[in-house]
């Protein structure tokens, strides 16, 4: 377990990078409590057994569960979101955070098990796949009926674009409400509003 200072007035903070191995013994032990901070339509795509939502896009440090003094232990996909969230919780006066370095993907790779519920994509790449088919479609359209079709093309650059400036995302905030992601709908309706960039990437 690597452990990262982060300076603070009053104290020696520290974000603790938890490995694999580490965490499993701490899980079976009853030491740790395990924090998914991927957004919810990942979290029901698939997930580590036994953890718990809490979205980085919404995440809040005094909404997270009392735990009895087991530790809380955060992860994401790769580790970018969790290291973060962790440095949230040291900024709202935790001494000391956990995460799971390398993410769900490091626990996989590690052999270890993971719960799939069946259902669609996450909203992050069923906007992936619109606009680009989307941007496809308007090229070839531009090239073989009129160029006025390239302006189609130039919206769906610029809708990229002012995602990832404010991430929010209307493409994302349309998909999340088509019929096939209603489970993702109901099981956190505020996480429709989020940014279609709030993933990390593959």
């Amino acid at each position: 377990m690597v452990t990262t200072a982060v300076p603070s007035e009053t104290t020696q903070a520290k974000v603790h990078d938890v490995d694999v191995p580490t965490l499993r013994a701490w899980v079976e032990s009853g030491e740790a409590t395990l924090v998914d901070v991927r957004e919810v339509d990942e979290h029901l795509n698939e997930r580590i057994d036994g953890a718990l939502n809490s979205p980085f896009s919404s995440f809040d440090p005094s909404q997270l569960p009392v735990t009895n003094g087991r530790r809380v232990v955060l992860h994401c996909r790769t580790g970018d979101r969790s290291r973060r969230a962790a440095l949230q919780l040291l900024a709202a006066g935790q001494p000391e955070a956990y995460h799971l370095a390398g993410g769900i993907m490091a626990w996989k790779h590690a052999g270890n098990t993971t719960v799939r519920t069946k259902g669609p994509i996450t909203i992050a790449r069923q906007v992936q796949v619109a606009v680009g088919v989307m941007v496809l479609t308007t090229v070839a359209l531009g090239v073989l009926v009129s160029p006025w079709w390239l302006a189609a093309t130039a919206f769906f650059g610029c809708g990229l674009t002012f995602a990832g400036v404010t991430d929010k995302c209307p493409l994302a905030m349309l998909i999340a409400q088509m019929p096939w992601n209603r489970a993702f709908r109901e099981s956190q309706p505020s996480a429709a509003s989020s940014g279609c960039c709030s993933h990390e990437s593959p």
